[in-house]
């Protein structure tokens, strides 16, 4: 895996306020720069991240969002700016229309994570879900701290937890067998699906959680979409082995 920038970089991207910016211009000291999408990762990434934002944010640290659309519905930054505000999101979020930040640090999928130290220098990267536990203790050693870390909101995300490998993405509306911790959908329209017998309300592009389990569970996926909603992919998320 070749790392293409160790850099924060002046790249032109775009606020979700329209406002032109750069990633070096968004950093005041340190900085922790993830690449975010509307796909399954992102509402239990955006918790993780938001918590560390919270706790690091007065003490050096500069959390960013950089989003690089997986699908249709998040190409829209209008829809990534309602996805943020429901989520009640305070750090800066960016858009990378042209995946321009992906290529230069030679990203692999969602979510990814790269630490910069004061100088804008790479200090530590990480590609994937969970392990925020490792990020936050390179974030206390960069920033020269030695303090317990954020309690975890969720159990996949505790210092330790073994996951299990889940099922592969699917493109398109998908029914059938899956192993997962939880099953989500990327939806566009407005409308209704029926997942397993239960009606989930479609009010926009986003990514909709369909099941969840305490644990990575075999299960059977039925999906049905209503009239005027589009389903572009379904994921799953990994789960306690």
């Amino acid at each position: 895996m070749n790392m293409t920038a160790t850099a924060l970089t002046d790249i032109a991207l775009t606020t979700l306020d329209g406002r032109p910016t750069t990633l070096a211009e968004l950093a005041d000291g340190a900085a922790l720069v993830v690449n975010v999408a509307s796909r399954c990762g992102l509402t239990p990434q955006y918790t993780a991240l938001e918590q560390l934002a919270k706790d690091y944010g007065e003490r050096g640290l500069t959390v960013i969002g950089v989003h690089c659309a997986g699908f249709p519905p998040s190409q829209d930054p209008d829809a990534v700016a309602a996805a943020v505000a429901r989520l009640e999101i305070s750090h800066p979020v960016v858009v990378d229309a042209e995946l321009e930040i992906w290529r230069l640090y030679g990203n692999v999928g969602w979510p990814a994570r790269y630490l910069f130290n004061e100088h804008g220098m790479l200090f530590e990267r990480h590609f994937g879900e969970g392990a925020y536990d490792e990020t936050e203790r390179a974030i206390q050693e960069l920033l020269g701290m030695e303090e317990p870390l954020v309690e975890t909101i969720r159990p996949e995300d505790a210092p330790g937890a073994l996951l299990e490998a889940q099922s592969e993405d699917v493109p398109g509306p998908y029914s059938g067998a899956y192993r997962a911790g939880g099953v989500w959908a990327v939806l566009d329209g407005h409308g209704t699906v029926t997942t397993n017998g239960r009606e989930i309300a479609v009010s926009g592009p986003g990514c909709y959680e369909l099941v969840s389990h305490p644990r990575s569970t075999e299960g059977t996926l039925a999906l049905e979409l209503g009239q005027s909603v589009v389903c572009h992919a379904v994921c799953f998320t990994p789960g306690l082995a």
